[in-house]
């Protein structure tokens, strides 16, 4: 079981790579001169799995929506207490989170790594589900649901990915609504958790002033084994065109706000890869960055402002969107700028001098994440779960060429499969 050094010459980095008997990978990235550690586990299981079956299986399971999110909720309790509580004693700041393709568990510290870790380890493998602590957490995230109901930026997402899509389980709110929730009972958690929570379908991701052969310590210790289960995943077929157009839906907000997102038609089960990532950071540079014609169109008919306007490539398991965001006094007239610059740039291309300038900040920007502990663990969570390699994307931007940006132009962008997701005000 000895760990594996991964290194990286032109960006001056490495990290240490370990596959755990149990299944579970483990990454280590020493950082000696940080004062804090960042640890993440995560497992591949978000809010899109709803429908699978173990390999053997004849039928699908069929989940409510929001049962991975209620599922990480219930793993912070167990019978020996609340997690938060042990974790408040060693000085860490711990933390859960539930998206669309995972759910992790993390926590930051400047001392006591060890107990830390080993909290985190122990209780990620103690579920404890009763009828009683299962439907007590129903009330709390009831709450919970209806808190994002009231947020305008969460809802103009979630309106934009109905738009774009007519039957892809991206389409559905992470948290499910408080009708799906009620149908969760701890039979359909323990299903959950013995099928994803496998070591298998895991990942632990760890940046700091930590020693990796300390860390594979731990891990060693502190890991129950289990037999590994083939997850057969299962995602509809999703149509090329989007499912409408436009939806507007009005808020209590000064300003309107829009999500412009742009489809692109993948196979259920395609996962993006880092080249797919590379080409597409720098296109979302080439049309939208601060020097771009589209850009500076926008600023100079003051249709966005410099503090919101952003764009994104939201991608997973059978899905990927770019999407454009942002305040505006006319959110349309801004959209149709955007699709008119969508369409000059297919049209003429990149030029060489863009791409190349583009490519430098591109690669700026990757360098970057590791700068920071959290960022960095969390990018070799996101991977590792989707089995990438971290350090490949270097390799790739550094042999990008402009004439394969264009021809990915062409694959990424559609205006005849564009949606627009507007908030407005209430008095509008």
């Amino acid at each position: 079981m000895n760990p594996k050094l991964i290194t990286n010459s032109l960006i001056n980095e490495e990290y240490f790579y370990m596959k755990h008997p149990s299944g579970l990978d483990v990454y280590v990235h020493p950082k000696p001169s940080y004062s804090s550690t960042y640890a993440i586990i995560g497992t591949d299981f978000g809010s899109i799995n709803n429908k699978f079956r173990i390999k053997g299986e004849e039928s699908y399971t069929v989940l409510p929506d929001g049962i991975a999110h209620y599922l990480e909720h219930k793993l912070f309790e167990s019978q020996e207490g609340d997690a938060f509580k042990l974790f408040a004693k060693t000085g860490a700041s711990a933390n859960a989170y539930t998206s669309f393709e995972k759910t992790a568990y993390l926590f930051s510290c400047t001392q006591n790594f060890k107990q830390s870790l080993e909290i985190l380890m122990n209780f990620v493998q103690s579920p404890y589900f009763t009828e009683e602590n299962v439907e007590k957490e129903s009330e709390i995230i009831s709450q919970e649901i209806k808190m994002y109901e009231d947020s305008p930026d969460w809802k103009m997402l979630i309106n934009l990915l109905k738009a774009l899509y007519e039957n892809h389980p991206i389409n559905i709110d992470i948290a499910g609504t408080v009708e799906t929730i009620s149908k969760i009972t701890p039979e359909l958690l323990y299903k959950c958790y013995n099928a994803f929570y496998n070591f298998n379908n895991m990942a632990l991701c760890i940046a700091g002033n930590v020693d990796p052969e300390k860390v594979f310590e731990i891990v060693n210790k502190n890991v129950k084994f289990s037999q590994p289960a083939e997850i057969e995943k299962y995602f509809p077929e999703e149509p090329e065109d989007v499912a409408q157009k436009s939806i507007t839906e009005k808020f209590d907000i000064k300003s309107s706000m829009f999500n412009l997102g742009f489809k692109e038609h993948v196979a259920p089960l395609y996962r993006q890869s880092v080249k797919d990532l590379v080409y597409t950071d720098i296109i979302l540079g080439c049309i939208s960055s601060g020097t771009s014609p589209m850009y500076q169109e926008l600023m100079q008919k003051e249709l966005i402002n410099i503090s919101s306007f952003t764009s994104e490539y939201l991608n997973g398991q059978g899905y990927a969107s770019i999407i454009f965001s942002g305040e505006s006094k006319n959110p349309e007239k801004a959209a149709e700028i955007i699709r008119k610059h969508v369409d000059k740039i297919k049209t003429e291309g990149i030029d060489k001098k863009t791409f190349e300038r583009i490519k430098k900040s591109v690669y700026g920007d990757f360098l970057s994440t590791f700068d920071s502990v959290k960022e960095v663990a969390n990018l070799s969570l996101s991977c590792a779960l989707s089995k990438n390699k971290i350090f490949e994307y270097t390799d790739i931007l550094t042999s990008s060429c402009v004439e394969e940006a264009n021809a990915m132009l062409h694959k990424k962008l559609n205006n005849e499969n564009s949606a627009l997701s507007m908030v407005v005000p209430k008095n509008e």
